[in-house]
This record gives C-alpha cells, structure tokens and sequence, in this order.
C-alpha cells in the first residue's frame, strides 16, 4: 500500500488535518498511574509492597480520543458523563487544559467517574483497580445528552462514538442519533464494544480489534482467511460503508466494499497498547476530514498507532511526529 501513496500526496494531508470540528460521544475515563519501586514482599500476604513516588492522571476512553484530535488540532466537543465526585472534578480540570470543549458532559451523583489506576513498579503493571458503577443514559438524561448533540453535530459533520460499555451508548441513543446522521450525511467512525456491535448499522467506519470482531461475528479470528470471512460478514450484516480491523503487532486491514487493505506495524517496540485504538480511530477521522481516502487515512493512523503504543499509558500524536514518522519510512 505504501508503494501507491506518494509522499507529496501524504504532505498534504497532512497540512490540513485539524482544520474542521469533530464531535466525540462516548465512555469517559480517568486513567490513573501510581509509580513506585518495590523492594519487599507484604509480612501480611504474599504481594509486593509498592513504595509510592508519584501519580499521574491522564485522559482515558473517550475522553482519550478527544485528546487526540485536540493534538493534531482540531476544535473538539465532548459528550458523556462523569460522577459528582473529586474524579471527576480532575478530569474536568485535565479538558481544560486541554482545551477541549465540556459542556455536553452531564455529571452524576449516582455514579462515579469512571477511574481506571494502574499501580506501576520499575515501569511494570503491578495491579489495576477499577472504580465504576455503569449506569445507562435513558429518559431524560438521555434527551439532556441529544439535544445539543445534534444541534451541534448539523455544524460539525464529524463524529466519533467510543463505545467502552460503561453506560453512555445504548440502543436507544444510537437508535435516533444513527438515523439522524445519516440524514443529515455526518460522517460517524465507531469505536465498538462487543455487546453493541450490531447496534451500530450504516455508519462510515468501524475499528474494532481482532477479538472484538471476532466476538461480534461468533468465529474466532485465526488466520487471514478466518479475518477476511468475518470483517466482509460484518459489514454485509451492518451495512457499513467500511471496517477497519486492528491486529495488534501485525498491523491493521482495512475493509472497503469488496477490498481489503493491509498495513504492517512499524513500532519499534511495544511498550503498552492503553488507547491506541482511541488514537486510531481518532487519526483515521481527522485524515477522513483533510480529504484523505480510506485507505490513504488507514495508513496515516496505522503510523500513529506505531509512534503512541511505544510510550507507557495513553498518548497523542502531533502532525509533526507523523510526518517525521512518515519520512522516515517513504
């Protein structure tokens, strides 16, 4: 695939990734890292004893694909829920930041934000601890929610849903706001959890990984034939315009009509996979929105993914670091 894009063509794109607005709707995330050092075993049960040295919060879930867009530029809207709590304060705080518009974020006191921490020693997962208590969007939170989504999205044309299956996504609102899209013709890319799979019908793009597909179609992905007859599957079922399927150090296919492209991975190594399918989905819209074709966007997020899983923890990428990267395979 690299052999038929020209390296001018790819400048381009990337010249004008970031110019238009894209909404994000989805599961937000607090990611939360402990480091330390271990250097003795509990008296009290046979596990490591963390000595703490710092903590870090990031963006995680859909708020992570927000963060990626705004790294590359665009002017971002973010739709979701968060907890009435000291989490979500944070990560309100860590979207200003950013500079990543809020409003459409409806905090709740039944539930608590969405935290995933992760207690690291010597740059190794020690142990994950989750805070959540899903709650599914319906009634009136859900018309809070939609209103000014679409009013919005009539402006915006782009969106992505990150679906993590923590409450926000549910057929009700994809029900109304899939048919609403494609009236109004707003490209949608779907981020997908396995349980709403078949939920998601005509959209623009699909990425999921090898085993949600997998999952979703009932047939384990196990070699290139078993990938190609369950990605065309889907997309007949679905009626998507196109699929893209991550498959780890392998890479990535792209799924278009009756055509499959393929892209290797190029990371040099592997330090943690955490969001690079927020990133993927997330670079793959933005090049959709600088004109690219499918197959054009597929490549330039497949290098994105290769620059964001060599770093620990969820990460962006900029248009410089992409061009670099590019240049430095063409």
């Amino acid at each position: 695939m690299t052999d038929t894009i020209k390296i001018s063509r790819l400048k381009q794109i990337l010249s004008r990734m970031g110019k238009k607005p894209v909404i994000v709707l989805g599961d937000l995330m607090l990611d939360e890292y402990v480091w330390g050092n271990v250097s003795r075993i509990s008296p009290e049960a046979p596990v490591p004893v963390v000595e703490v040295s710092s903590r870090t919060l990031k963006l995680g879930g859909a708020a992570n694909v927000a963060s990626n867009l705004k790294a590359l530029g665009h002017p971002v809207s973010l739709y979701g829920l968060i907890g009435k709590d000291d989490r979500g304060a944070s990560l309100l705080g860590l979207l200003r930041r950013a500079g990543i518009e809020s409003e459409g974020i409806l905090a709740l006191p039944s539930a608590p934000t969405v935290t995933k921490t992760r207690i690291l020693a010597h740059s190794q997962q020690v142990v994950r601890i989750d805070y959540e208590k899903p709650e599914e969007l319906n009634g009136n939170l859900l018309e809070k929610l939609l209103s000014p989504l679409k009013k919005e999205l009539s402006r915006a044309k782009f969106l992505i849903i990150s679906d993590y299956g923590k409450g926000v996504i549910t057929p009700p609102l994809l029900d109304g706001l899939l048919d609403f899209c494609r009236r109004k013709e707003i490209f949608v890319a779907v981020d997908p959890k396995e349980t709403h799979f078949h939920e998601y019908r005509r959209v623009s793009v699909i990425t999921p990984n090898h085993h949600e597909a997998g999952f979703a179609y009932g047939k384990r992905i196990r070699d290139h034939e078993s990938l190609k007859e369950v990605a065309f599957g889907l997309m007949k079922k679905l009626e998507a315009e196109s699929m893209l399927v991550t498959l780890g150090e392998r890479g990535m296919s792209l799924f278009e009509g009756r055509k499959e492209h393929y892209f290797p991975a190029r990371a040099k190594k592997v330090y943690d996979v955490t969001g690079a399918g927020d990133t993927v989905t997330a670079v793959f819209t933005s090049a959709v929105s600088a004109g690219a074709t499918l197959p054009e966007a597929a490549y330039v997020s497949n290098r994105a993914a290769g620059l964001v899983i060599e770093e620990l923890g969820t990460a962006q990428v900029t248009k410089k670091q992409l061009w670099n990267e590019i240049k430095s395979e063409l």
